[in-house]
C-alpha cells in the first residue's frame, strides 16, 4: 500500500509553494537512499554520474515542455531570481546601453533597479498610478534599446501578461511564477528565467534559457560565477551544485510531463475561473484586478469590503487547515496562489469556504 503523508493542509502560499504527494514521497525516499545508488541525495556528490543525469535529464525536459529548439541554452543558476535580475545587464548591458522595462509590480521595479548598477534603464510603460491593478499599455519600442524586460505574472498584485509584447529587439522575462503553468510560445523570448521554488520545486535555484546568439552578445568581461557562457560551457555545474534542489526540480518536471503540459494549463485556468467568479459575485470580497484580460491565473489577490472582517476570514480559513492566503504585506488583503501542484479540490474547498463566511456576516 502506497504510504500517504498525514494531514497535510491546503496550501496557497505564494512561494516556498505547494508540491505534489507524490513528488514529496520519492523526495522523501532518496533522502535516505537515492535509487539503488546505496547512498542519500543528501550526500550526493555534484560531479559525479548520477548527479550529471540529473542535470541532463531536466535539460531534455525543459526542452521539451517549453518545446524549444537547440538554439536554445539550458542552465540551473545558484540564487534564485535576484541573483537574475543582476546577472542579465552584468551581461548584457553596458553603461553606454539602455535596457527598456515594463513596470507592472515590485518585482519588475526591482529587475529595473538592479539594472541600473550596470547600464541605463527607460521604464518605457507602468500601471504604478493604479496600484498595478492593470497592465499597462506598451508603446512602440524603440529598437535601439538593448533589450526589453518583462515580468510575466505579477504574484503581489495578480496581474499577468497572457499575450507575449511583439518587439523588434532582444526579449527577455522574468517567468518565476507562472513558468510552464500557462500557454506561452518560450521561442518568442531571447532569455527567461525562473525561480525554481513556486512551480518547479524549492528554492535556492533558477532556470535559465537563453538564446545562444545572446551569449555572443556580452558586454563586459566576467567571472565566471556571473557570466552565462561560463555556466552553459560547464553544464550548470562551474560550483559545487544545489543538488537537492535541483532533484526536486527533476521530480516536479517529471511530474509535469506525466499530467501532461496541456492538462495542467487548462486546470490552472479552471482554478482562476472558479475563484474569479466567487469574487465577482461576491457581497463581501472585491478582486484588486478587475479587467478580466490582465488577470493573474497564478496568484489571485483581493481584499475584503469590511477591513475588520479580513482576520476573522484568516482565522476561519486557519481552523480550517488553510494556509498562505493572506496578503502581502506592501498591499495587505488577500493572495491565493494557484500554481501547478495546487490541487481543484482545495480551491473548491476556499470557495466553499468563502460563501459560507459571506453568509454569517
Amino acid at each position: 500500500m502506497r504510504k500517504m503523508i498525514p494531514q497535510r493542509k491546503i496550501n496557497f502560499h505564494a512561494g516556498p509553494a505547494t508540491l505534489p504527494e507524490s513528488v514529496l514521497l520519492q523526495y522523501a525516499r532518496a533522502v535516505t537512499e537515492l535509487d539503488d545508488t546505496g547512498i542519500s541525495l543528501l550526500e550526493l556528490p555534484h560531479r559525479g554520474s548520477e548527479f550529471i543525469s540529473i542535470v541532463d535529464e531536466c535539460n531534455e525536459l525543459i526542452r521539451e515542455l517549453c518545446d524549444l529548439d537547440n538554439s536554445f541554452e539550458v542552465m540551473w543558476i545558484q540564487g534564485g531570481g535576484r541573483l537574475q535580475f543582476g546577472m542579465v545587464p552584468m551581461n548584457f548591458l553596458g553603461l553606454d546601453d539602455t535596457a527598456a522595462f515594463a513596470d507592472t509590480g515590485h518585482w519588475a521595479a526591482e529587475a529595473m533597479e538592479y539594472a541600473a548598477h550596470y547600464g541605463k534603464t527607460d521604464n518605457i510603460a507602468s500601471s504604478r498610478s493604479t496600484n498595478y491593478n492593470c497592465l499597462p499599455a506598451l508603446p512602440a519600442v524603440d529598437a535601439n534599446y538593448k533589450y526589453l524586460h518583462i515580468t510575466t505574472n505579477n504574484t503581489i498584485y495578480g496581474t499577468q501578461w497572457h499575450h507575449v509584447p511583439d518587439v523588434n529587439l532582444p526579449l527577455i522575462a522574468d517567468m518565476s511564477s507562472d513558468i510552464l503553468g500557462c500557454a506561452r510560445n518560450y521561442r518568442r523570448f531571447d532569455l527567461f528565467y525562473a525561480a525554481t521554488q513556486k512551480n518547479l520545486g524549492t528554492p535556492g535555484l533558477a532556470l535559465v534559457v537563453v538564446r545562444r546568439s545572446m551569449l555572443e552578445k556580452t558586454v563586459r568581461s566576467l567571472p565566471p560565477m556571473f557570466s552565462y557562457a561560463a555556466h552553459a560551457a560547464q553544464n550548470s555545474i562551474l560550483q559545487t551544485a544545489n543538488v537537492s534542489a535541483q532533484y526536486a526540480t527533476l521530480l516536479m518536471l517529471r511530474w509535469i510531463k506525466e499530467m501532461g503540459i496541456e492538462h495542467i494549463i487548462n486546470t490552472n485556468k479552471e482554478k482562476a475561473r472558479i475563484l474569479y467568479h466567487a469574487l465577482d459575485n461576491s457581497n463581501l470580497f472585491i478582486p484588486h484586478v478587475t479587467q478580466t484580460a490582465h488577470r493573474s491565473t497564478m496568484n489571485v489577490c483581493f481584499t475584503a469590503k469590511h477591513p475588520e472582517t479580513e482576520q476573522a476570514f484568516l482565522k476561519l480559513c486557519d481552523d480550517n487547515n488553510i494556509i498562505g492566503i493572506k496578503g502581502h504585506r506592501s498591499v495587505g488583503g488577500f493572495r491565493v496562489s494557484l500554481y501547478n501542484a495546487v490541487p481543484l479540490m482545495h480551491v473548491e474547498k476556499l470557495v466553499q469556504l468563502m460563501n459560507e463566511f459571506e453568509k454569517d456576516i
